[in-house]
């Protein structure tokens, strides 16, 4: 099985990396950590960076997972490659730009661009926000799939991530002890589906509300609270039609031994217990039953 050890970063392609900093320092609240003519690095936590926006297709998405060593990192390769995943091993030239040690890349069953890695660099220095957000780091993100069934077994039986619950066809999986480091989300493309930064307040998530709603950002949905993790969120519209999310107070499963999965159906209250209606693309929410 392959031992991830937790979600590491993004990569999205732009063809406007002029924009894609505005909006990310302006109004994300992420700190520049370096960049290069054709890459912007940016932080959320103690890591080197946990984002990467690179001159590109705004198609070009990628997640990278932390494993322990490059004996695991190999050992995942042989296991992938026998499933029929090839593998691509990271170049010296390749590494530098993630900022890691060694990485591999491959396709899950939906074609999503994964890349596991080994010792992604961290900063010698605190991270500094760029406005009042009170961002606390980089949690977990949102994966399109083609076949929930196939592509959970692949994340809980080749790789050792955990269900925590269900909505509907929608699974939400953890690799550490927080509810979900992973949420699959049913679609016609592979994609990352969002972004989501924790904070450290309610207040955190309803300012940002208000400062995001000021500046004509496009909401698509909240301020809520999902009864699945506990969590409070907002979720809006990034650069290239990218949807990030902001949450905090989500739930950690503290018994691995007794936590069994819950099952909600895919219905408004089982998104949010609020009755949150703010409803855009981007975030699978069913209508509300009239």
């Amino acid at each position: 099985m392959i031992e991830l050890k937790e979600i590491s970063y993004v990569r999205f392609g732009t063809p406007d990396l002029q924009m894609a900093e505005s909006f990310a320092t302006s109004c994300l609240g992420l700190e520049v950590g370096d960049r290069s003519k054709k890459s912007l690095y940016l932080r959320s936590d103690d890591r080197a960076h946990t984002l990467c926006y690179t001159e590109g297709n705004p198609k070009e998405q990628t997640v990278g997972f932390e494993v322990d060593s490059e004996e695991n990192l190999q050992a995942a390769a042989a296991t992938l490659e026998a499933l029929g995943h090839p593998v691509h091993n990271g170049t010296p030239a390749e590494c530098a730009a993630r900022m890691v040690k060694a990485f591999i890349g491959f396709k899950d069953p939906t074609g999503n661009s994964i890349e596991l890695v080994v010792r992604p660099a961290r900063s010698g220095r605190k991270f500094f926000p760029t406005r009042d957000i009170g961002i606390t780091g980089f949690s977990h993100i949102g994966l399109y799939t083609t076949n929930p069934v196939r592509d959970e077994k692949f994340w809980t039986q080749v790789c050792n991530a955990r269900v925590s619950d269900r909505i509907g066809d929608i699974s939400l999986m953890r690799i550490t002890a927080i509810h979900h480091t992973l949420a699959m989300a049913p679609g016609t493309k592979p994609g990352i589906q969002h972004v989501n930064h924790q904070v450290a307040s309610n207040d955190d998530v309803l300012r940002s509300f208000y400062f995001l709603s000021g500046r004509n950002v496009p909401i698509v949905f909240g301020p809520g609270r999902h009864p699945t993790s506990g969590a409070r969120f907002l979720y809006f519209t990034g650069p290239d039609g990218m949807t990030f999310e902001y949450s905090v107070g989500v739930d950690e499963i503290e018994d691995e031994e007794t936590h069994s999965p819950r099952s909600f159906g895919f219905e408004p209250s089982s998104i949010c217990m609020w009755g949150s209606k703010r409803v855009g693309q981007g975030i699978p929410v069913p209508a509300a039953k009239q």
